[in-house]
Order: structure tokens, then sequence, then C-alpha cells
């Protein structure tokens, strides 16, 4: 164990030498003797041989001690307690002084607060008296943006059909992750800086009006703008949420906040294709769009008391809008974005007039990239950047998939929106099955193999999908191949936020987050829009906007080819990031 902060107390190469055989030593590493600051036993105490009493410095935090490095200890008879990160070697003194017969927590970098859930207090939970209303204020907000997801995918191909804007429909989606490519980068500045508060209302609010804008869109043009407006607003709701958690929840119950992100999918995911596919076939697909602000208000009320009581952040000396929008990191955010607009627009319009928007794109793209992301990110350098690398494979790959999936079984199986939107809803389900499965504490060990079966299943599932193209094989095989894939995100997603926030320092935590964040989101814009490309390269943007269904159906072969292409290469992006999982630590 090493000392790697300041002021640390009771590692075993810190103060003091020896291995603990003689008497009274400070820092010794074995604890065979009398000791302050053993770096193995458990609750040895002062001028005891046996480890029966409350020591000082004990590595597990089974005693009572100063600098204890487990993060949370019980505090009994008025004793000093230490709060320390469980992810650091070493521990930073003395943070608090607990009442007798008080409990204490502590999350890194914010001192112990009496009365919370460390223990088996009466908040033992993130459904417990303590976190109960900022929990469900969270599943709210996780809830919106889900119904949002399942609604859109169900409606785009409608919606493009309807706007003559096939060639484009990719950028449907991609324009929506490349605008919170930009924001997510936005939302970690200004969490930092100022707090969450401030970038997690105004994204809420911001979400609603792209919503309104795609909704009333009169040409695919306006339609893009309009899912651009709603990705500035998902980035910043997104990365201001894993703040709120790193500020708000001991560790002990992050891995149970993650997966109740995946479990707030569930009922959006088997309600929004139903809703969203009768909605569009009986009133229009502008419904789909324009109904769901709506919806907004339910978050708002829920979750505003609840964050008050939140730690205030103190403003930076530069925590301006003017400095946060013109810092560095959004500076690079936005060249990102931009970059990525222009390659894939080039992507999807070969010609040579085409070359001078993509030289520009990737002139802006990769250096930017380079920068944002931690360094080692694209070499798969281990833990942090292997995490945020893994990230962005894993999202890339299921968004890119998922994309099409729709436009497939609509076009090429004759299937109504309803049904290829419902085709998806056991993805869901399963989703959050795999996320509950990874926050059981006895599988904790074992994380980073749950990641990589993950990253395999979802390999298998995307190369399962295409099997719906043949003649014979029912279209449900895609609703099958969706839950194999939807229960290795749900291994995958929420282990990699839990891993991000073991490995963050505090006030790292809202840049950390939004590395993670706008991975996600690069990933999402770089392998839609490339496979964006690869269905127009193969003759998928020929498809007729207009076609009815059964003529569509008709045309199988003419187009089968395009969608194939898709679907193999995102099945080789999640079997990279298979083999990024060796990596992770």
């Amino acid at each position: 164990m090493t000392a790697d902060r300041p002021h640390d107390f009771g590692t075993g190469t810190d103060a003091g030498t020896g291995t603990g055989t003689g008497p009274h030593h400070l820092g010794t590493a074995e604890g065979t003797g009398p000791h302050l600051g053993t770096d193995e036993d458990s609750g040895t105490g002062i001028d005891t041989h046996d480890g029966a009493g409350r020591g000082f410095g004990t590595d597990d935090g089974a005693g009572i001690g100063i600098g204890t490095a487990s993060g949370t200890d019980a505090a009994r008879g008025g004793e000093i307690t230490a709060i320390a990160d469980a992810e650091t070697t070493g521990t930073t003194g003395v943070k608090s002084i607990a009442p007798p017969g008080a409990e204490t927590t502590g999350t890194p970098g914010h001192p112990a607060r009496p009365g919370s859930d460390s223990g088996g207090g009466p908040g033992g939970g993130i459904l417990g008296r303590a976190h109960r209303a900022l929990t469900l204020g969270i599943i709210s907000v996780v809830s919106l943006v889900a119904f949002e997801a399942s609604a859109v995918n169900t409606a785009m191909p409608v919606a493009a059909r309807a706007l003559d804007g096939i060639g484009l429909y990719a950028f449907g989606f991609s324009a929506f992750f490349t605008a919170s490519l930009f924001a997510m980068a936005l939302a970690g500045e200004w969490s930092d800086r100022r707090g969450p508060l401030g970038p997690l209302f105004s994204g809420i609010a911001a979400f609603g009006t792209g919503l309104l804008i795609a909704g009333a869109a009169r040409s695919m043009g306006m339609f893009i703008v309009g899912r651009g407006v709603q990705g500035i607003g998902g980035g910043l709701v997104v990365v201001s949420l894993y703040v709120v958690v790193g500020r708000a929840y001991p560790e002990r119950l992050r891995p149970s906040i993650m997966a109740s992100f995946s479990a707030a999918w569930v009922v959006p995911v088997i309600v929004g294709p139903l809703v969203a596919g009768t909605v569009t076939e009986h009133l229009g697909w502008r419904w789909v769009f324009l109904a769901i602000p709506a919806l907004i208000l339910l978050p708002l009320v829920v979750m505003l008391p609840a964050l008050r009581t939140l730690p205030r952040t103190r403003p930076a000396s530069a925590g301006g809008v003017r400095q946060v929008l013109g810092s560095r990191r959004c500076l690079l955010a936005l060249a990102v974005a931009v970059g990525a607009c222009l390659l894939q627009y080039a992507g999807q319009h070969p010609a040579w007039p085409a070359l001078l928007p993509a030289a520009v794109g990737l002139a802006l793209l990769a250096p930017g990239i380079v920068r944002l992301l931690p360094r080692g990110t694209f070499r798969a350098a281990r833990g942090l950047p292997s995490v945020v690398l893994l990230r962005g494979l894993a999202a890339g790959a299921l968004v890119a998939a998922e994309s099409f999936i729709p436009l497939m079984l609509v076009t090429q199986r004759g299937l109504s929106a309803t049904l290829a939107g419902l085709s998806l809803t056991g993805g869901g389900l399963t989703w959050a099955l795999g996320s509950y499965v990874q926050s059981r504490p006895r599988l904790e060990p074992y994380r980073e193999r749950l990641m990589g079966l993950g990253m395999l299943l979802l390999a298998l599932a995307i190369a399962l999908v295409p099997l719906a193209l043949l003649d014979g094989v029912p279209a449900g095989i895609v609703a099958a191949a969706w839950t194999i894939g939807g229960f290795g995100m749900g291994l995958n997603i929420s282990s990699a936020g839990v891993l991000l926030l073991k490995l963050s320092r505090p006030e790292e935590a809202g840049s950390n987050s939004a590395s993670l964040q706008m991975s996600d989101a690069l990933g999402n814009v770089t392998f839609v829009g490339l496979g964006g490309v690869l269905f127009v390269a193969f003759g998928g943007g020929e498809i007729a906007a207009h076609a009815s269904a059964a003529a569509a159906a008709s045309g199988v072969a003419d187009h089968s080819v395009a969608f194939v292409a898709v679907f193999a290469t995102m099945a080789l992006v999640a079997l990279a990031g298979a083999v990024t999982t060796c990596r992770l630590k």
C-alpha cells in the first residue's frame, strides 16, 4: 500500500520503518507488534499484541481510526473518525468528529454527515429516507430520456420518409449525439466550477425545446436542427446526473444507483414503442415529439427539493458563463463536434468536392479528441483510459445497430412502425436485468470479467440481427437477439460508471464523468456516421421515400447488402470492446 496523497497516516511505506516486530513502530507494514498505522491487520490497537483493541490507521477500517482507507467507519462513543476515498491508497487525515451513537458517511472530497445511511441506519439504501427523494427524481429524469429514445426510434423511419430524408436518416441520430458531445464538455466544466444544478436544469429545458422544434419541422434539415438542440439538453443532463451521484451517494450505494439508471428504462421501453407506434399511425409522427415536453414538469417537481440539500459548490474564481464557454475543454469539444459533422457530410457525399470538408473535419476532430479524453485512451492504457474507451465502443456499436433495426424491419420486412419499435423492447428489459446483476456485492471482484462477457453478448446479438433478411427466418429473430444484447449492455454500461467514479479524485469527478459521456457520444457519432456512410455506399439511400410497405418488402434483395454491411461492422466493433476489457485494471 502506497501513500500517494499528502499527510497520510498508517501506510506500510509511509511513516516509520520496519516490520513491526518491535514495540511502538509508526507506520509498520506487517503489524506483528504494537504500533500505530498498520497496513494489513484489521483493528489493531494501541499496546496490544493480538489486534483486539481499537487501532489507528488500519487498512480496512474495521477499527476506529485516524486515516482509514475503506471510506467509512462506525463512530462509537464520540471517537474521531476518518472518512476517506476507498479508491485512494492513502488517506487525508481527520474529517469530522461524530457525536456518540451517530453514524457517519463520507463521499470523496466531502465531510462526513451525521444521520446518513452508511450502516444499517434508517436510510439504508438508495430508497432509504436519506436518499429517497433524490433517487426518485433521478429515475424520473432518466425515464423521460428513455421514453424519448424509444419513441424516436419507433417514429424515425416514418418521419424520414415523410420529410423525404431517407438519405439523411443517420443524421437524425448523429445530430443528437454530435451536439451532446459539446454539451457534455460544457456540463463537466460548469459542474466543476459552479455545481451540477445549473447544467442539469438548463439541459432539461433545452431537451424539451429540441423536441418542439423537431415536431414542428417542415423539412429534414429543420428536423435535424431540432435533434441537435435535444442533444445539447441530453448532454448537459447526463453529465450533471453523474456528478450528483458522485456527491450525494456513498461509494457502497453507487452500483445500486447506477443499476436504477437502467431500471428506469424498463417501463419506457415497454410503453414507448407501443405508444409511439400508435400515435404515429393514428395521429402522425409529429405528435410523438410534441407531446413529450409535457412530461418534463414531473422530474422538475420531484427533484428540486432533494437537490437543494446537496452541498453547495463555491463558484470558482473563473466560473462565469464566458469563462466556462471559453475554457479550453469546451472549445476543443466544439471543434470535435464541428469536425464530426463535416466528416459525416463528406462520407455521405462521395465526390471530389467533399474532400475539402473531410480534410477540415479531420483537422478539427483528431487533435481535439486526443486532448479531451484521458491520456492513453486510444491506446487502451490500463485503468481509467480503457474504461473511457470501452464506453465509446459499447455505446457506439449498440446505437449504430439499433438505429437501423426499425428501418430494416419497416422497409425490408414490411412491419408497421409499432411492431418494428417493439422488437427493441426485450433489450431494455434485459438491460435492466444485467445492470441489477452487476450491482450484486458478491460479484464486485469480477466486474472486469462481467464487462468482457457483456461485450461478447453484444457482438453476438448484432451478428444475429441480419438473419432477419433471409427468406424463411422470422422477423422475431431480431427481438430475440436484442434481449441478448441488452443483457450484455446492462453488465457493461453500469459497471463503467462505477469504475469511473472509483478511479476519479473528487475534484476530477465532473471532468472525468464528462470524458466518459463524451466517449459515449463520440462513439455514437462515429459509428452511427460510419453506419450511414456504409448504408449509402451499398445502395441503402435508394430506398423510395414514399414506397409502400408491401413494395419495400418485395425489394429485400435490393437493399439487404446495405444493412448487412452496417450490422457486420458493428459486431466487429463490439468484439474490439471485448478485447479492451482486458486493460481495465
